[in-house]
Order: structure tokens, then C-alpha cells, then sequence
């Protein structure tokens, strides 16, 4: 099985409710901003997105006014 078939843990974290949390910000209003689903952002803050689209991870990296590197990071390590 290939990687990108695996089903188990990506080794990627994503840092999106301790953003929020930061910033006083609640998933709803993030995605008032972002125009995504609260479900399919849900699905990403806890660690269970597959695959994100560019234009979306833009997206939120704008409105948090951060960097991907800030939100995506190695969990693995």
C-alpha cells in the first residue's frame, strides 16, 4: 500500500485549535472567513483531513494571519 492509501496517522499535526485558541477565535467564525464547512474544518483541527487544497490552506493562513509552517507541522519528530 502506497502512502497516500495509508489509513494511518499522516505524521502531520495540524496546530489549527491552538491558532484559534491564540487569537480568540472560534471554528465558525474561521469559517465565516474561509468559506469551508465548520464540519470539513473540524475534520482538519483534528487530524483526520486526508488532503487540503491549496486555496484553502491560503485561506486560513490569512485569516489567522499566519504561515503554513505555523499551522502544518511534523509530528513525527
Amino acid at each position: 500500500m502506497s502512502p497516500a492509501e495509508d489509513d494511518g496517522p499522516s505524521g502531520v499535526h495540524c496546530r489549527l485549535d491552538e491558532l484559534l485558541e491564540e487569537r480568540g477565535m472560534t471554528l465558525t467564525r474561521l469559517s465565516e472567513l474561509v468559506g469551508v464547512s465548520v464540519v470539513n474544518l473540524s475534520i482538519l483541527k483534528n487530524d483526520r483531513a486526508r488532503a487540503i487544497r491549496y486555496s484553502t490552506l491560503s485561506a486560513i493562513c490569512q485569516a489567522l494571519d499566519c504561515e503554513v509552517g505555523d499551522l502544518l507541522v511534523r509530528a513525527d519528530s
